[in-house]
């Protein structure tokens, strides 16, 4: 692990799969579309969707497709890989609301998330969320997961006008907390998305790898927010029961 730098004013955290558990959650839309299509091979159409999600998102939040328009591109891979081909924009709508609806009945926090959040709002941190979900989106989850509390400000890309990388969405985090960006920590579990785009706003990136599959060179890496607390000077808190 790299030097630490000074202890931040102020931290940045991604959302989904840094707070919240959106690959489970993900899995319960993604098998919920497959029952409909009658796909048998959730391996095959979860690293297909994975793919596709990457590809069309990124148009999106590049501007070359519309939200509805990347939707409609996933379900459709999806559609083509169970056999199904040439489905209509509104068979593509309809199969999207069911994984939303069953993506939205999975939400849950990881066991150490209001831990480690309680106690740095305590230490008197500033807290800001940043992401490329969509505000509705995004601050449904935290509404629903009582996450409000906690944060002084939720930065979406499509409000921002700008996503992860770009380094204007970090940039607009800092300034909503009245802070310089060289004052945060940034705190999400992707390398490109989160640490390359902190780095490139002048914030010092710390990358969450809960999954301990990945080696990382050059960034601060924890495994469990219980760590971003020790970084902090702050003991660790016992994760909340039932969390998960």
């Amino acid at each position: 692990m790299p030097n630490t730098p000074a202890t931040p004013i102020a931290l940045c955290f991604d959302l989904d799969d840094t707070l919240i558990d959106d690959e489970a959650a993900s899995n319960a839309g993604l098998r919920a579309v497959m029952d409909r299509l009658g796909h048998p091979d959730f391996g095959a159409a979860r690293a297909l969707w994975d793919v596709q999600t990457e590809i069309s998102f990124g148009a999106y939040l590049r501007g070359t497709l519309s939200m509805e328009q990347q939707r409609r591109e996933r379900i459709r891979a999806l559609a083509v890989q169970a056999g199904h081909s040439g489905i209509a924009d509104q068979h593509c709508d309809d199969l999207y609301r069911l994984y939303l609806d069953a993506h939205r009945s999975a939400w849950q926090l990881f066991p150490d998330t209001l831990p480690a959040l309680g106690a740095l709002a305590s230490a008197g941190y500033r807290l800001a969320v940043v992401t490329n979900g969509t505000e509705s989106l995004q601050h449904a989850k935290i509404q629903a997961l009582e996450l409000s509390p906690y944060f002084h400000t939720v930065v979406c890309s499509d409000t921002a006008g700008a996503g992860k990388p770009d380094p204007r969405i970090y940039q607009a985090a800092a300034q909503r907390l009245g802070v310089d960006p060289a004052s945060c920590w940034h705190v999400g579990d992707q390398i490109h998305s989160d640490a390359v785009g902190a780095v490139a706003a002048h914030m010092h990136p710390v990358v969450l790898d809960r999954t301990r599959h990945q080696r990382y060179e050059g960034v601060t890496v924890i495994h469990g927010l219980e760590e971003l607390l020790r970084l902090v000077g702050l003991p660790s808190a016992a994760p909340v029961a039932g969390a998960l």
